[in-house]
């Protein structure tokens, strides 16, 4: 039995039965609904984010440069078409009718993934001889050589720079050392496999720009004005989130490692599919919210006698195609990224100047200090889905044991251990396996909400309660701080000397990173979003909402290149040398921690001098340094 199922099992029922008992006691029962409909969303959207830098690494063999822009160039436009989504939702369909629709999107492409098609495979050509490279297993278990003849052989990189072929025949057709330049590596990729791949995610895309940002709303809109309640409703929202994100990275890990990748993304459509009947079915609990601003105009007749909702729900079919093409030309989307946040920006500054009064004025010039405090953390944040994985899967030992041992008369420790150890367990529930896959580590963030955010949600409510709200700017302040710090523990550790021969840190680490980037989550994100809610005028508040996930789009594709520069070479999808992997990776975040940690004091000097934006929207004292 996988230890972190085990975990998992005992911290869901620690945190989430007194979490029920609050949802059900103090909060709308509308609330229910969108929480169990969000989780099941976000097990979709986290169980293919965990293993899909691995499936492009590993399956499509891109390197770590075009991974890591491909992969911020999809969540990018994740995070960019709930503009869109949003505007739609505040003018015609209602929150309720976009969402149903988005979930139904989600559920095409997250099924249009487990289509995986044939992997693209990897060819070493010298002296106009090829010579195949075998590549077995997924993610840290994969196992990677190069066929000479009908011998198949371990290689890595060689002193003087090239390719060295371990324990190479004499009389072979090629040297065992291979200067750079003497060689070339040639793919061969399925173009089924591949195309089936883009138009899965432009599925996607377009059902998140749907989806995201009105469920968000539904929820502010649950509470009145004022309400005390609603921040710690939104945390136990974000509780929901990440109860998905953490089954979500431990299940669709584990299957997409051990059984395939049809497997782990297969098991994130069938997530989407169970959000989609729970938000149908509660629709009831949601007490009319959500619905269109007018009805009757949505009945209209537009085209023959397809009326205007209809023609929306086929212009977002529609616009899979557009999305499909630019999906594969990273460039554009960058280009097409800083349009829209230009024209978002223009539109947010006119809406300021034309239709808001002082109060209105500057509680929206706060709500956009906070989004631009959110692209930053972000940007940082989400190195999780990239660097971060491919970190733990190449310079992390993954072992949580460091020797085969028992508990209450199990056998317990990694498969490896275990051999070492002369032990061979019976079968899977007759020993406790400590070794966990790098797609796996993606359930620390949300392990660790579990824990937290119920003390949070309680912290959230007392200083409600008491007139005590800390000020946003300075809680923003201290989540980039936490942020920053994470990376430089790994950094500072690495420093210590707490690597191993193999380049590997004690997983411990990556823990404590994981920790500090939870803690400031904590602090900014459920924050942010009801910040957002409450800030912003009524009118806009779902375009406003999209901006807040547009500065998510920014730190996507910016987080995503960041990822690529950090990356290093690999053949066959695995890392060619990882003392240099476990160098770059180290450099990286060495940076990215310095301007986490700058970022946020700025941040906290700034909020003395804006504290009074806010206008006594939930925002009552400052915190005493």
């Amino acid at each position: 039995m996988n230890i972190v199922i085990l975990l998992g099992i005992l911290v869901t029922l620690a945190t989430g039965i007194p979490v029920l008992l609050q949802l059900l006691k103090t909060h709308p029962k509308g609330l229910m609904i969108l929480f169990f409909a969000e989780m099941w969303e976000r097990f979709s959207y986290y169980g293919m984010r965990g293993i899909l830098i691995f499936y492009l690494t590993q399956h499509l063999l891109f390197d770590d440069e075009a991974a890591g822009a491909q992969y911020g160039s999809y969540t990018s436009l994740v995070y960019l078409l709930p503009l869109i989504g949003g505007l739609l939702a505040d003018r015609y369909l209602g929150t309720r009718k976009a969402v149903a629709f988005g979930a139904l999107l989600l559920v095409a492409g997250h099924m249009t993934m487990a289509l995986e098609g044939g992997p693209t495979t990897q060819t070493l050509v010298y002296n106009n001889q090829s010579y195949a490279v075998a590549a077995e297993g997924r993610m840290e278990s994969r196992s990677v050589k190069l066929m000479v003849g009908d011998k198949a052989y371990d290689f890595g990189p060689a002193a003087s720079g090239g390719l060295e072929i371990k324990n190479l025949d004499a009389g072979a057709p090629l040297p065992a050392v291979l200067p750079a330049g003497s060689y070339t590596m040639v793919k061969k990729s399925d173009p089924m496999g591949v195309n089936a791949f883009y138009l899965a995610v432009s599925l996607i895309i377009m059902g998140v720009g749907f989806l995201k940002p009105n469920i968000s709303t539904i929820v502010g809109q649950l509470y009145p004005q004022g309400d005390p309640r609603r921040d710690s409703g939104f945390t136990l929202y974000y509780y929901g989130i990440n109860l998905g994100a953490f089954w979500a990275a431990v299940l669709c890990g584990l299957l997409g490692q051990n059984v395939g990748w049809w497997a782990g993304f297969g098991l994130a459509g069938v997530g989407m599919a169970l959000g989609w009947v729970v938000f149908v079915l509660g629709k009831p609990l949601l007490q009319g919210k959500g619905e269109p601003p007018n009805p009757e105009r949505l009945k209209e007749p537009m085209v023959g006698p397809i009326n205007r909702e209809w023609l929306i729900y086929l212009g977002g079919l529609l616009g899979v195609i557009p999305i499909w093409l630019l999906v594969q030309h990273n460039g554009l989307v960058g280009w097409g990224l800083t349009l829209s946040t230009l024209a978002a920006l223009a539109f947010i500054v006119w809406f300021i100047a034309k239709k808001c009064d002082k109060v209105e004025r500057e509680r929206m010039m706060l709500a956009m200090v906070l989004i631009f405090g959110a692209v930053v953390f972000f940007t940082l944040f989400e190195q999780a889905g990239t660097s971060l994985n491919l970190f733990a899967s190449r310079n992390v030992d993954l072992s949580i044991t460091s020797q085969a041992t028992s508990f209450l008369g199990l056998p317990m420790g990694s498969a490896d251990q275990l051999a070492a150890a002369g032990i061979q367990p019976a079968n899977w529930w007759s020993w406790i396996d400590t070794g966990i896959g790098a797609a796996q580590t993606q359930s620390f963030n949300a392990g660790f909400i579990l824990i937290f955010a119920p003390i949070f949600a309680v912290m959230w409510t007392w200083l409600g309660q008491r007139g005590k709200v800390l000020d946003p700017t300075f809680t923003f302040g201290l989540g980039l701080i936490q942020v920053g710090l994470g990376f430089l523990v790994v950094v500072w550790a690495a420093g210590a000397g707490m690597t191993d021969s193999a380049f590997r840190m004690p997983l411990i680490i990556l823990g404590m990173l994981y920790l500090l980037h939870t803690t400031g989550e904590l602090f900014l994100s459920p924050v942010g979003l009801s910040e957002i809610t409450k800030l912003s005028v009524a009118s806009i508040v779902s375009f406003m909402m999209a901006v807040w996930f547009l500065s998510s789009s920014i730190a996507q594709l910016v987080g995503g290149r960041i990822a690529g520069l950090m990356g290093t070479e690999t053949v066959g999808g695995q890392v060619l040398d990882p003392a240099a992997a476990l160098a770059t990776s180290l450099d990286g975040f060495n940076k990215l921690g310095w301007v986490g940690v700058g970022c946020g004091v700025a941040f906290v000097v700034a909020s003395f001098f804006i504290r009074h934006w806010a206008h006594g929207a939930g925002v009552n004292k400052h915190p005493e340094l």
